[in-house]
């Protein structure tokens, strides 16, 4: 089945707006062509309702964009702005209390017993404890063999790294005070090699998945406009939060020039073979099932 393409976002939300009605929906944002099918099935699988995927109007179509819950919407990601400009739109024209996930394409969702559990189920267990966001932590995925896989991406030799990740206090509350129940997170290719990367693009929190609501924003810097949706967790215990393991830094690392000849490898004594199961990334303590047996 051929997937009909949406010429813009706008025309789509114009449209299709009822789309949004059912959620959790998932807002793919296609940088590239790289496992983009393999994102689509992976999260479809999960039990979204819908996929929205945006993407430049020639990018080529994996045969899972011809699911009927996925559609497809021209929209350029390498533009400037393009993030907010791509998400907020769709917060604004969803009905209120529906649940939204955006990441990229080589990007997967994972969260506590995803084996066995929808992420519609996650979401309405932290709807049921009064949280109307779930914070996520981006765990960089790398390949360990660059010579085979000179792109940095390979589902099958995919790598991660167990330690190095630490938060610190966020700035910003009343008083000069730490703003309460937020921090910054760091970790990842993003630590290692940081001297590549931007300190605005340092952290690795990410507000993933959050109920729509009227005014509400994504900002740049992938926090929300509502204080209270960007913190990790609840004023009385531990909340459930989630992992979005990627390989979009490492493809950023290898295609850029400056970097791609700095680093021969991205392995090192801490690296450990991805198991692809939320176990593991429970074990390492890169999420939190919170309240949820």
């Amino acid at each position: 089945m051929t997937a009909m393409r949406h010429p813009s976002l706008a025309a789509f939300l114009k449209g299709q707006r009822a789309v949004l009605g059912r959620g959790p929906v998932g807002i793919v944002l296609a940088e590239d062509g790289a496992e983009l099918g393999s994102t689509l099935r992976h999260h479809l699988d999960q039990g979204f309702r819908a996929l929205l995927l945006l993407g430049r109007a020639d990018l080529p179509l994996p045969p899972e964009a011809g699911d009927p819950r996925v559609h497809p919407v021209a929209h350029d990601m390498l533009a400037e702005g393009a993030l907010e400009a791509a998400v907020n739109p769709v917060v604004a024209a969803a009905p209120p209390g529906t649940w939204l996930c955006y990441l990229y394409n080589a990007e997967y969702l994972f969260y506590p017993f995803c084996e066995h559990r929808t992420v519609g189920e996650m979401c309405l267990f932290a709807q049921e404890e009064r949280r109307d966001s779930i914070l996520a932590y981006v765990v960089d995925l790398y390949a360990g063999d660059l010579d085979r896989h000179p792109t940095a991406v390979s589902l099958e030799d995919a790598h991660l790294d167990r330690t190095g990740y630490y938060a610190l206090a966020r700035p910003g509350g009343p008083h000069g005070h730490p703003m309460e129940r937020q921090l910054d997170f760091f970790g990842g290719l993003r630590w290692r090699f940081e001297e590549h990367v931007p300190p605005r693009r340092r952290r690795i929190d990410r507000v993933a998945l959050f109920r729509a609501r009227p005014g509400l924003r994504l900002l740049p810097d992938h926090r929300l406009s509502e204080e209270e949706m960007n913190t990790y967790a609840c004023p009385w215990h531990n909340s459930i939060t989630a992992a979005l393991c990627s390989f979009r830094t490492a493809k950023a690392l290898k295609r850029n020039p400056g970097s791609s000849f700095d680093i021969p490898t991205f392995r090192w004594r801490n690296s450990a073979p991805f198991a692809w199961h939320s176990q593991q990334l429970l074990d390492l303590g890169l999420m939190e099932p919170g309240q949820w047996f």
